[in-house]
């Protein structure tokens, strides 16, 4: 049998379930996952393999009207991920209503289309139904499959799905490859996802995370991560009265990237104002936005 390989691109609104799905099917926790919407901000890959198949999964951000550059480069890498993918994954919550303009834009695509209808444990078999036929109608043409992804519920018939409908095609990446980003990439993330659970209103959004520093030693991983926000004021609420805000932050993250690296993490942390930086291109380039 002739080897099948290709990209698949899982697109949505913010907060539907798309870096949970991933994770589900690649079977790894690469994306970075939170209640709040805007979670993930970079096309992520995610590589599954068997002998027969290479599967190569985007997970991108959540589709949105930008209100500043960042959101902009979020928006045209989900637009990127959209042209280079042969099958396309639109997931949408059972409840949420139809919307005409993304329908629209799901119809003008020629890659094989599914709609992974999520959270459908949440509610009655009827409600369900109902839900589903709605979704029918306004796109005919795509593979309708509900799912859990937090429960993995169908995750793995959606899998055979994109696997049947994938080109004859060599491997894109070495067949031990579960991802295209660097470590340091999955290090910042889980710092940024820590900063998302511990701070509120518009902190999160404000935060952007490098790692410039990092080595590995036998039994341990030392880095140095630079956390930068946009006000002084900002600074001031990331690390807290006597520091214990980003304290506590720091623990719950290193417990994570112990898990993450299998090994012991020493962490240190720097916060830096650096003022507008979602709407500066040079810093948007910096930290591999542009």
């Amino acid at each position: 049998m002739a080897h099948k390989a290709g990209f698949v691109s899982i697109i949505g609104r913010p907060n539907v379930g798309k870096s949970t799905l991933m994770n589900a099917l690649v079977g790894e926790r690469l994306s970075i996952i939170s209640p709040k919407a805007q979670t993930t901000r970079h096309r992520i890959l995610g590589i599954w393999n068997d002998e027969e198949h290479q599967v190569v999964f985007n997970d991108t951000p959540g589709i949105l009207d930008p209100a500043y550059k960042l959101q902009e480069t979020m928006m045209s890498a989900v637009e990127g991920a959209v042209k280079d993918s042969e099958i396309i994954i639109y997931m949408v919550e059972l409840g949420e209503p139809v919307n005409q303009e993304a329908v629209e834009r799901m119809t003008a695509q020629k890659a094989h289309l599914a709609l992974a209808v999520n959270k459908v444990d949440d509610a009655e078999q009827e409600v369900v139904e109902a839900k589903l036929k709605l979704w029918k109608g306004a796109l005919p043409q795509a593979t309708i499959i509900p799912l859990s992804a937090l429960h993995r519920f169908n995750t793995r018939e959606l899998l055979d799905w994109v696997k049947e409908r994938l080109p004859e095609h060599p491997p894109y990446f070495d067949k031990e490859d579960l991802t295209d980003r660097p470590v340091r990439f999955f290090v910042a993330e889980i710092i940024r996802e820590k900063i998302l659970k511990h701070y509120k209103k518009e902190i999160p959004y404000a935060v952007e995370v490098v790692v410039d520093e990092y080595t590995e030693e036998p039994g341990l991983v030392r880095f140095h991560a630079m956390i930068y926000v946009t006000r002084e004021t900002q600074k001031m609420i990331i690390i807290g009265e006597g520091g214990r805000a980003i304290k506590r932050m720091s623990t719950d993250a290193r417990r994570s990237l112990e898990d993450f690296l299998q090994t012991k993490v020493f962490m240190e942390t720097t916060v830096k104002v650096r003022k507008d930086w979602r709407d500066n291109d040079r810093d948007l380039k910096n930290f591999g936005y542009l």
